[in-house]
């Protein structure tokens, strides 16, 4: 008999632990999605930027061979990031896609010109660096005209800038509702141990005596959760990346340690917080107020 009411204790203490565990992972998982879109928000960002290109349009009589030792002048510019040589023939083809092909009957020669089209770095996609990079370019004589769109410039920087303080706005809120998800999972843990926390504190127990064990339990609870976190957002990290490769052009893995490092510390250190202000509430509770 003794045995089996044994059984049925560890059962529902091991259950117990487990439920609190689960459910403290998921939020830890909350905390591990919203810390890699907070540590990969500038790699979303910069990746537009750098997607926006410029047009060099060389003078009509400049071939391909002097395009390509200009390439490598813009190559060696501090604000390009890339460059691509688009040929007479690549931008006729293009503008026959455009506007059908009978449109260069009326031309006795081709009028498209060799050019090239660059891509700045990010922290040059703004209406004075682009500005200044195409004075640059222009003092160069066998260039004709840069061409890029000023109002996408524009655009793009204000609704990223939007985007941004969204961004920042949900993942604070997200964190907040975690912590307080996680905080009412580790109270209520504790809560239900609170006729033992009484039974020491009768026996004389100091009130950190009492803390030690659930404060060193809510450790190890803590990393046992973000451990359980960690492995969820792998495998869905694992999954996205098989269905959408391109996503991962935006998104850098190499910050992925920066993210489980805060699902670890916030696990612990919300576990461990909550632990030691809900057991030191509990310990001064009388035994009338044990049952509210």
């Amino acid at each position: 008999m003794a045995e089996g009411e044994s059984r049925l204790i560890r059962r529902r203490l091991v259950g117990s632990w487990l439920s609190t565990v689960i459910s403290i992972s998921l939020v830890l998982l909350l905390v591990g999605v919203a810390s890699l879109l907070l540590v990969n928000a500038k790699g979303v960002s910069d990746y537009f930027k750098e997607n926006m290109q410029v047009s060099v349009l060389m003078k009509t009589d400049v071939d391909e061979a002097e395009t390509a030792e200009f390439q490598a002048v813009l190559d060696s510019m501090p604000c390009v990031r890339s460059t691509s040589l688009v040929s007479r023939e690549q931008g006729m083809k293009e503008m026959s896609d455009l506007l059908g092909e009978d449109f260069l009957n009326v031309f006795e020669a081709s009028p498209i010109p060799v050019s090239i089209d660059v891509s700045l770095k990010a922290d040059y996609v703004s209406a004075e660096s682009i500005e200044a990079a195409k004075k640059q370019i222009l003092e160069y004589p066998i260039v004709d005209e840069v061409v890029y769109q000023q109002s996408l410039v524009d655009k793009l920087n204000t609704n990223l800038g939007k985007i941004s303080l969204v961004l920042g706005v949900l993942i604070v809120l997200l964190l907040f509702i975690s912590y307080v998800l996680i905080n009412n999972t580790v109270r209520l843990n504790v809560f239900s141990k609170r006729f033992t926390i009484h039974t020491m504190k009768l026996v004389g127990a100091t009130k950190g005596f009492i803390r030690g064990p659930f404060l060193v339990q809510s450790i190890f609870q803590g990393l046992f959760s973000s451990l359980v976190a960690i492995l969820i957002l792998l495998a869905i990290l694992f999954f996205i990346r098989k269905e959408f490769v391109q996503l991962f052009e935006v998104f850098s893995l190499d910050l992925l340690l920066v993210v489980m490092g805060i699902v670890v510390v916030s696990g612990v250190l919300i576990c461990l917080v909550s632990t030691f202000f809900v057991v030191g509430r509990l310990v001064s509770l009388s035994k009338d107020e044990l049952y509210c």
